[in-house]
């Protein structure tokens, strides 16, 4: 199976991007019960995207199977990996260690694709200087310093709405350079900031509407 270049040498479509760890969770599961070969037919029948739009996908990151057999399935997990970033370590930290920030904290998955969660901030006395998961809470005051030691590339936005911008700011001040948005705020960033904005209560929105329509409320 032929891989191509890295992931930041292509641009590809966030849709599509947004897929690949579809696939990448499929073939790791084929991986573990020691499939070698699977195809793109196999793969639409389990997640349900079509078989023609997977092969156009993994065409953009240069990964061809074989005609008849498929996809190596130990490369393709491989190469998925790399493309995503799964396979370094990110190191990060998370502003607001409340219910959300602090079931993050306790969330060692996310170490399994590359996010290294190495500490929290907070204002609240009652856990500063404490540890969950064995990962440090400080001080949101003492940032500045601590990041001098962590270096940090990655912050997790998991404030109340209304520090959602100053929190973000302090993150940028330290020389975080990618910010993970859990917040419904739409913070704002010099162009060079790598925003991603996850807010749990819009998708609540969109469900809940989903929800009332198919009841014919």
């Amino acid at each position: 199976m032929a891989t191509g270049n890295s992931r930041t040498s292509i641009s590809l479509p966030e849709p599509s991007l947004r897929r690949l760890p579809w696939y990448l969770a499929y073939v790791k599961l084929l991986r573990d019960k020691g499939v070698e070969y699977v195809s793109s037919t196999q793969i639409s029948k389990e997640i349900n995207v079509d078989a023609s739009q997977i092969a156009k996908d993994l065409s953009f990151i240069n990964i061809s199977g074989k005609t008849r057999v498929g996809y190596e399935v130990g490369s393709l997990v491989d190469a998925l990996e790399k493309f995503l970033g799964f396979g370094e370590k990110h190191k990060a930290v998370i502003f607001g260690v409340g219910s959300l920030g602090a079931a993050l904290l306790q969330d060692s998955g996310l170490a399994q694709y590359g996010m290294n969660v190495i500490a929290g901030f907070d204002v609240d006395k009652a856990i500063i200087n404490t540890r969950i998961n064995g990962i440090p809470v400080y001080d949101v005051a003492d940032f500045p310093r601590v990041q001098q030691e962590l270096d940090a590339c990655i912050g997790i936005l998991t404030v109340p709405v209304d520090r959602a911008q100053e929190a973000c700011n302090d993150m940028i001040a330290g020389g975080v350079r990618a910010i993970w948005n859990f917040t419904p705020y739409r913070i704002k960033t010099p162009d060079d900031i790598v925003v991603q904005n996850t807010s749990i209560y819009a998708h609540l929105a969109v469900m809940f509407n989903r929800l009332n329509h198919t009841l014919g409320k």
